[in-house]
């Protein structure tokens, strides 16, 4: 396994190292009790820079790129949750640590799920903060099943052989109108990567976090709205819920003074 250290400013204190082929953009920060961070989709460790600061004013974090975000290679076909699980358990277990605390945002909440429903893992996980996570799958109205429905239809037609030839660009057109801005933004292995994650249901394995949870939301998030928040609350035994007024699906950043500090207090 190869380390390579960076010296620079804050957020450039970079160090990378390898984990089945592909190379880690990580940061390791400060010292004491452990707190990993895993980011949401589309994101990088660079956008969570307060958060980091602040924690490692008095622990250890550790904060990686996942696979096919911000500078560590996208993996080399598209994956699943279970995929980026296995490569952060090698991650975590490269380390050697065996207890550590977890703040996960969006995406990176999937990740946690899936994790914490493993059985015979090397670690414990002691304390877990999720922030506008994801996990939950949004039910669909009748006009999106028949928005759908009719977008599936379309794409099929015009992939035929003929009209693909008249009208080469007309699927892609189609994909890009209907598609979020992750999916348009994406190379076509992180989008088939987006597909197989966002369909996956996780609210059967909330119930199996048994360590202490605390929820952060912003209560005008719409892509993990405050109802996602309120069942993980049900379902999560032992934990709470700071609701951040005004904030969206990026709370720590629009309401940082507030995020900074239910942290702080969560883990002192």
């Amino acid at each position: 396994m190869r380390v390579i250290a960076v010296n620079c400013s804050y957020m450039e204190r970079i160090v990378v190292k390898k984990i089945d082929e592909i190379t880690v953009n990580y940061i390791d920060e400060g010292a004491g009790d452990v707190i990993l961070l895993l980011h949401g989709w589309g994101a990088n460790i660079t956008l969570y820079a307060g958060i980091i600061q602040v924690l490692s004013e008095k622990h250890r974090v550790i904060a990686l790129d996942m696979p096919g975000f911000g500078k560590t290679p996208e993996p080399s076909e598209p994956w699943c949750v279970d995929d980026y699980v296995n490569f952060v358990i090698k991650f975590i277990e490269s380390f050697e640590i065996t207890k550590f605390s977890i703040v996960v945002h969006s995406f990176g909440g999937r990740v946690f799920f899936k994790m914490n429903a493993r059985q015979n893992l090397s670690f414990t996980i002691e304390k877990a903060v999720l922030i506008d996570s994801a996990g939950i799958l949004p039910k669909k109205s009748f006009k999106q099943k028949v928005s759908l429905k009719c977008y599936k239809i379309g794409r099929a037609v015009m992939s035929t052989k003929v009209l693909h030839f008249l009208y080469p660009d007309a699927v892609d057109d189609m994909r890009r109108k209907r598609g979020s801005a992750d999916y348009n933004n994406a190379t076509p292995t992180m989008r088939a990567t987006l597909v197989k994650v966002v369909n996956e249901d996780l609210e059967p394995l909330m119930h199996l976090v048994k360590c202490p949870t605390l929820l952060i939301w912003g209560d005008m998030d719409t892509a993990t709205p405050l109802s996602d928040a309120k069942r993980m609350e049900e379902l999560i035994q032992d934990t709470g819920l700071v609701v951040c007024e005004g904030a969206g699906h990026f709370s720590f950043a629009q309401q940082a003074p507030k995020v900074h500090g239910a942290l702080t207090a969560f883990f002192a």
